[in-house]
């Protein structure tokens, strides 16, 4: 996209950002995750297997994912979520999680979130 300093051309395409939005809202699943350690640590738990079957984001039949953050919202599409985590598969960040470890689920850094 061509920079322009016109505030038309902005208002543009701030309202097709906005219609964007909208229709995610309006027409999508969204999966809406709350990692309360995430800005502690730095990672976020993708789950994906529980007490031995398929769960969380293998299971999920959302488009979207959104993970909150203290007061902020991140949305990921769900495909983009699946590659960032597909490498850790098999490695030190794929570990045993949520309650009494019965959870398989990738240690995501924050920093490959986005």
């Amino acid at each position: 996209m061509e920079y322009c300093s016109d505030f038309r051309y902005d208002l543009k395409v701030g309202n097709i950002k906005e219609e964007e939005l909208a229709n995610i809202f309006a027409n999508e699943k969204i999966e809406v995750k709350h990692d309360r350690l995430s800005l502690d640590t730095g990672n976020i738990f993708v789950e994906y297997e529980s007490r031995g079957k398929a769960s969380g984001i293998a299971r999920t039949e959302a488009k979207y994912y959104c993970w909150a953050f203290g007061d902020t919202f991140h949305i990921i599409k769900t495909k983009d979520l699946k590659e960032r985590c597909r490498k850790h598969i098999g490695t030190d960040r794929d570990i045993l999680g949520g309650d009494n470890n019965s959870s398989k689920g990738i240690l995501l850094p924050i920093t490959e979130l986005f």
